[in-house]
């Protein structure tokens, strides 16, 4: 059965070590000697049903279970920012300190500016065309990129569980209602773009620091899934979910290089394969909890806005053009995810 460490274990653990003391971290597997330990980080709450980071980990708890490699492989996971704030976590798997990531493809942007291509607004349609883009072909540049400049390997993609649009502390149906507000967006060149392109003051944030800034009025909304709106109890601070499902944004499974290495071939192909498996059934549950998602933030006395999404997508339409012409690289990526939009 997993078991999962709390900030206060975690904090625990690092006062002990502090002292020079070895603690044995919470973990999934039966230990043995040959036991290859490693951490998993996701910024996400602990919650196993809205938060694509724990479903990821119970599924691939379960694909390594049913294959045996439990034994071989020990997993602790770290939920909710307690190794860090993302883009300090891209860096400790860069560095391969910390094993493993689960986050969506814009963190890396920033590392590897080409992986913002999958940030582009309005690029994708729907996840189903994500993904017959993805088994065409088009992760591939990007992912090579990812390995050659930042020490990354991307090991298998998935969903975050929904698109993302904008939730408000006042509705927003067009552009010119989204003018002036504080839009919290990811601290990511492309995604900020598309917020500004859209009329609002897009306003970088860490992810952890934005239900305190909702709640100061140091934002006026965010940008984001309908499950993460609900884990993360955003809809406590804010009441206005706009459906501009601006972007469909990718979830990836990081995995460090160094990590990679260091696995013996067999157990590197078992585990790349556990993990692909878990990516499958993680994308499955990820369209069947988004609408869920949203009945309960109508519960919660949010009001779901269809908004005009026409309007949106036209403001944004140059950011594509923009970007590749300042890329060449990337318009093989873009050409591949238009041609199964059709």
């Amino acid at each position: 059965m997993p078991v999962f460490l709390s900030r206060r274990t975690v904090l625990k653990s690092s006062a002990v070590l502090a002292t020079g003391l070895v603690v044995s971290p919470a973990i999934i597997g039966r230990a043995t000697a040959a036991t290859m330990k490693m951490k998993v980080s996701s910024s996400l709450a602990n919650d196993p049903k809205y938060a694509n980071g724990r479903v990821y980990f119970d599924n691939l708890v379960k694909q390594l279970k049913a294959t045996g490699l439990d034994g071989q492989i020990e997993l602790a996971f770290f939920p909710d920012n307690q190794l860090g704030q993302e883009i300090d976590v891209i860096n400790s798997v860069k560095l391969g300190v910390i094993d493993m990531m689960l986050s969506g493809s814009s963190i890396s942007a920033n590392l590897v500016p080409l992986v913002g291509t999958f940030d582009l607004g309005y690029l994708f349609s729907s996840f189903e065309q994500q993904t017959k883009a993805f088994d065409a072909g088009a992760t591939k540049s990007i992912e090579a990129a990812l390995l050659k400049g930042a020490n990354i390997r991307v090991i298998a993609w998935a969903y975050n569980f929904g698109s993302r649009s904008v939730l408000a502390k006042k509705p927003v149906k067009t552009p010119e209602d989204l003018a002036g507000l504080k839009i919290r967006t990811l601290p990511n060149p492309v995604i900020t773009e598309c917020l500004r392109l859209m009329g609002a003051a897009a306003t970088p944030l860490a992810f952890g620091e934005i239900y305190t800034a909702l709640q100061a009025g140091v934002l006026d909304g965010l940008e984001h899934d309908p499950p993460t709106v609900v884990s993360s109890k955003f809809f406590e601070t804010a009441k206005f979910y706009a459906l501009t499902k601006h972007n469909f944004s990718p979830l990836a499974v990081y995995f460090s290089e160094t990590t990679f290495g260091r696995m013996d071939a067999k157990l590197r192909e078992g585990f790349v394969d556990a993990a692909q498996k878990a990516a499958a059934d993680t994308r499955v549950h990820g369209l069947a909890v988004e609408k869920e998602a949203l009945d309960v933030l109508t519960q919660k006395g949010v009001t779901i806005i269809d908004c005009d999404r026409e309007a949106f997508r036209k403001r944004v339409l140059p950011q594509t053009d923009n970007f590749v012409k300042a890329r060449p690289e990337a318009k093989p990526i873009v050409d591949a995810i238009r041609a199964t939009q059709a």
